[in-house]
């Protein structure tokens, strides 16, 4: 399982669900720096390993399950069979920091998706939005990537590109790891404003009136957009 995006930001449970491998990384809901990857193997997948005889380019996980490795510094930490990187614990606070941000993750992408700015989302079931990202869909006509440049020019805020078939056609809201909503507002202020320098048409003041829903508590969101206005 590929938890690099969700681990730390949605409810995961690698014992309980069964799964043999689980692959994570640092930079994502546990908001380390990136470079730290990390894996949960079960009993099972270390058993197919050991017979596995496919041929393998870098990394095998052998030198790692060793019992006679040198342990890594400080001397209480489990051993590491490279550099080992430090906040790890920090940024899993035992389990207690990760649940928050799991909570705090599918509000985000709410208020993404609350269309206050007149746009489309990429995903067109309700039942299959990410918590953690949120693809806005670009008017036809407009070219993600270069609003994406004006954004970054302007404003220093780097949004993510769409890949493959939406290439071009969609921007990335990403909201996870310790995003409230302060630093939403300030994610969606630039996008609107950029939207504004770009020329792309949207509704205008669409973030005063999601931050006038969060002042008042109300967390409920159309799923269509109203008419778009320039």
């Amino acid at each position: 399982m590929d938890t690099i995006s969700s681990l730390g930001s949605v409810d995961y449970r690698h014992d309980e669900w069964k799964v043999d491998v689980t692959v994570a990384g640092s930079q994502k809901g546990f908001m380390l720096p990136p470079g730290l990857g990390f894996n949960a193997v079960s009993e099972k997948a270390r058993a197919v390993a050991k017979t596995n005889k496919m041929p393998r380019s870098y990394w095998t996980g052998k030198r790692c399950s060793s019992p006679t490795r040198p342990a890594s510094f400080p001397t209480r930490r489990p051993p590491t069979c490279s550099t080992p990187a430090r906040g790890d614990r920090d940024a899993a606070g035992g389990g207690t920091r990760p649940g928050v941000r799991a909570a705090q993750a599918p509000r985000g992408g709410d208020a993404c998706r609350g269309h206050s700015l007149g746009l489309e989302v990429l995903c067109l079931d309700p039942s299959e939005y990410s918590p953690v990202l949120t693809a806005v869909l670009m008017p036809p006509g407009h070219d993600a990537d270069k609003f994406r440049k004006i954004v970054l020019d302007n404003y220093n805020m780097s949004l993510g590109s769409g890949l493959s078939k939406v290439a071009g056609k969609v921007f990335r809201i990403g909201h996870l790891g310790e995003c409230n909503e302060l630093t939403l507002m300030g994610a969606l202020s630039g996008v609107e404003m950029g939207l504004a320098a770009a020329g792309v048409p949207h509704r205008a003041g669409g973030v005063d009136a999601r931050c006038s829903r969060w002042k008042s508590g109300d967390d409920e969101f159309s799923r269509a957009p109203e008419s778009v206005k320039t």
